[in-house]
């Protein structure tokens, strides 16, 4: 109980300092995750909008459903290929469109080794290749027009990897090939982003899988993008929980208590992704903490 209040106290700590103003109330521990028994029959989906926010958010429940014998697939919605920083980082002057397509090939690659370190087999890692940025520009603007990626120079998926190479980027083509695609894996349980999430592409992959995902698979919901200064601390502290971000968009999310051997294969699958760490190591190793959360209703 000492321990728990010290690290409490620490991140209320953390959440006072500079730079960290919206954090504003104390973190409290987080219920049990509401999420169906996992087991041999579980054929789990992770809606995931780039490389790296499907290990960021469910390296657990991905490991727990392949240990009970359940079958696991991830789609990912976008290859990442509009990270300007990994571009500049490459050496890349801004505006190369065959740089950008090339660090999406990248991005794939290092997303087919993260799950396949957590056991994803190969046939359960999708990609439907729509623009990095633009998911939610789809959904709104360009819903029956084709819309043009600004790092890509792309108007369809360039991808010959991808489930549907060559469809335009609209979105009722992206409506129609997720909606494929969750059709082919028939999930019973599928993990996607909270609409609540403030990154765009995550606001989209939730808003998709609420209004198209399997009417008969249960959802729940993750987030990486909340408030300024959250997770806190920025830096790798496994074995210490992650705490909830503030209302809204921390309302009703539950805790997935992951084992010390989970938690493991977890940071070696993030570390796969190394045109991301060389960015942003301190954001996305906050997530390798002893559990995740989860709320079966999204946050508004």
């Amino acid at each position: 109980m000492r321990l728990a209040a010290c690290l409490a106290a620490a991140l209320l700590a953390l959440a006072s300092a500079p730079g960290r103003a919206q954090l504003t109330s104390a973190p409290s521990p987080a219920a049990p995750a509401d999420l169906p028994v996992l087991d041999s029959h579980t054929r789990l989906l992770i809606v995931s909008p780039h490389p790296d926010d499907e290990t960021l958010c469910c390296a657990g429940p991905m490991q727990r459903v392949l240990e009970a014998g359940g079958e696991v697939s991830v789609l990912w919605l976008t290859s990442g290929d509009g990270s300007r920083g990994s571009l500049l980082l490459g050496g890349v002057l801004w505006g190369g469109a065959s740089q950008a397509v090339a660090l999406g090939k990248r991005r794939m690659a290092e997303a087919r080794a993260a799950t396949s370190l957590l056991g994803v087999p190969s046939a359960g890692q999708l990609f439907l290749g729509y623009p990095d940025g633009g998911l939610l520009k789809l959904l709104q603007r360009y819903h029956d027009r084709a819309y043009r990626s600004p790092t890509t120079a792309a108007s369809a998926v360039p991808y010959a990897q991808a489930l549907f190479p060559g469809h335009p980027y609209s979105g009722a083509d992206l409506e129609r090939d997720f909606a494929a695609a969750v059709a082919q894996l028939r999930p019973t349980l599928i993990l996607a982003p909270s609409p609540a999430d403030t990154h765009p592409d995550h606001r989209a992959a939730g808003l998709l899988t609420l209004g198209l995902g399997a009417r008969s698979a249960q959802r729940a919901f993750w987030i990486v993008h909340a408030v300024e200064g959250w997770p806190a601390p920025r830096q790798l502290m496994p074995g210490v929980p992650l705490f909830a971000p503030p209302p809204p968009a921390g309302r009703g999310m539950g805790s997935f208590v992951l084992s010390p051997a989970e938690e493991d294969r977890k940071q070696r699958a993030l570390e796969a992704y190394r045109s991301q760490l060389q960015l942003l190591a301190p954001f996305l190793l906050a997530f390798v903490r002893s559990n995740e959360l989860f709320a079966v209703r999204p946050a508004p």
